[in-house]
């Protein structure tokens, strides 16, 4: 895999990825660009295929498991989820820092690859304030929601492997969460910039 080396970051459903990742690449516009991930499920109200994942079938994506295209796959809820090695590709192939954002499933996946990215877990300060985050945003029914939690208590228990993350952040303060995945990422920013120069 050539360019920048790829972000993994992790994590359960609540714990604040999302809400990073768009002040980085606010930020830092350009600098990164997400892997789209394939999935089997329905795409939501608003969710544009291709740019939020690659909606598929769970025929097309097996096929594609099996010929090796996957760099990870996970099925949660009843459906398949995966990245796909084209996907990222196509980002490092505009000399962008790939972001991948995946479950502790597809981590341990990537650990057997050469793919050799940073490895990053954002964690909610406690079970109880992700219960809050979650149910704060009505998009869950109760058995989507505990099906969840049962998953981040899971996800945050495997997490604690050592030497699985390169950084853990406790994402309890913004601000401070922010500038702890800023630090760990500016050499690769740097490093992007300046291959940008020349």
């Amino acid at each position: 895999m050539q360019g920048p080396r790829p972000v993994v970051l992790s994590g359960p459903s609540g714990a604040g990825k999302s809400t990073l990742l768009k002040k980085l690449f606010k930020d830092y516009e350009n600098i990164f660009g997400f892997s789209v991930s394939h999935t089997t499920r329905q795409p939501r109200p608003g969710e544009v295929n291709g740019k939020d994942y690659h909606f598929v079938t769970r025929e097309e994506m097996q096929k594609e498991i099996d010929a090796g295209e996957f760099i990870e796959h996970a099925e949660f809820s009843g459906n398949m989820y995966g990245t796909s090695k084209g996907a990222v590709q196509a980002v490092q192939a505009r000399n962008q820092i790939c972001v991948l954002d995946i479950d502790i499933q597809g981590v341990k996946n990537i650990k057997r690859t050469d793919l050799n990215p940073i490895y990053i877990s954002v964690q909610p300060p406690s079970i109880d304030i992700l219960e809050k985050r979650l149910r704060d945003r009505k998009t869950e029914t109760e058995e989507s929601l505990l099906k969840r939690l049962t998953a981040a208590r899971v996800d945050l228990e495997l997490s604690k492997e050592p030497g699985l993350f390169d950084l853990v952040i406790i994402n309890d303060d913004l601000e401070e969460a922010y500038s702890e995945l800023k630090e760990i990422l500016l050499e690769e920013i740097k490093k992007t910039e300046e291959s940008r120069k020349s």
